[in-house]
């Protein structure tokens, strides 16, 4: 049994549809089960066991666990992130989970201003100390995430950086989600680190370029100091502190170090991976 931790997630939904895709019984698990079974429909109903968890309660975790032999792990980040799944890695040990295949974060060489990298380096010691096999995704910039930029483009044809001209690389969360089923289905790629990226890079003015295209109207990009960029996704984006600093450092390290794409997506799924013309196209109405 493979069970979904993070199951409602941008990268977790999105895998729960590729695994019904292929006919793989599959265990979801949420603090709002009910909702869930909502969201997944007729056909997801017909192959998903939905259970309830709490991941902050050791008891609920391990009935959750119950008779599973692999597990996805992707939680939002928080605070809590190194606490919560260094505690999920030990009882999926404690309850013979054989697989564990977690979403991380890119690793970089020197030393990272990105303090959720370093969290999921924590965690992913941990794996490595558990014993068990354990496969270790590490996702650039999701495309989803852009959607975040919707409200000031649709009310004022701009969005907001810290970016300048640099170059950054976006991945489809749903090509994540489909190398994620990959290695829970086919062993012959599992136990591995994979970074994983999209097949190009772009800056930010580049992105409001084909938006403008898109929306047949000037899209722009206003690149902010860093530390007014954390002022303005506190006051106006309304995020905890902890959530913009991670923003704020996030985009000072893509100014420090190159995203080059790589070809692991491909060599995984037979394919090139999802464009990033492609998801704006499919998601224009957003931006309106």
């Amino acid at each position: 049994m493979i069970v979904i931790m993070g199951a409602t997630g941008t990268i977790g939904s999105a895998l729960l549809e590729r695994l019904v895709d292929l006919g793989v019984p599959v265990r979801a698990l949420s603090r709002e089960p009910e909702k869930l079974r909502d969201q997944i429909g007729e056909k997801g109903r017909s192959i998903i066991e939905v259970a309830f968890v709490d991941a902050s309660d050791p008891t609920s975790v391990r009935r959750a666990f119950t008779d599973a032999s692999q597990l996805f792990l992707a939680m939002s980040n928080s605070p809590r992130q190194i606490e919560l799944e260094t505690s999920i890695i030990q009882i999926a040990a404690e309850s013979g989970i054989k697989h564990i295949v977690k979403i991380s974060s890119p690793a970089f060489e020197h030393s990272s201003p990105v303090a959720v990298a370093g969290w999921h380096q924590e965690i992913e010691k941990t794996l490595r100390e558990s014993g068990l096999t354990h496969t270790v995704l590490r996702p650039y910039a999701f495309m989803q995430n852009l959607r975040r930029f919707a409200p000031t483009i649709t009310t004022q044809s701009v969005f907001f950086g810290s970016m300048g001209i640099s170059p950054c690389n976006f991945i489809d969360s749903r090509d994540i989600a489909d190398v994620a089923a990959e290695v829970l289905t086919n062993h012959e790629v599992s136990g591995h680190i994979y970074t994983l990226t999209g097949s190009e890079i772009f800056s930010y003015p580049q992105i409001a370029s084909r938006l403008s295209a898109l929306l047949n109207r000037p899209i722009s990009y206003i690149n902010l100091e860093p530390q007014e960029l954390l002022r303005n996704l506190i006051e106006h984006g309304n995020l905890p502190h902890w959530l913009a600093n991670h923003v704020v450092e996030i985009q000072t390290m893509s100014r420090m170090v190159p995203e080059s794409p790589n070809n692991t997506v491909k060599g995984l799924l037979g394919r090139e991976p999802r464009t990033l013309d492609a998801f704006l196209q499919e998601c224009v109405e957003n931006f309106r």
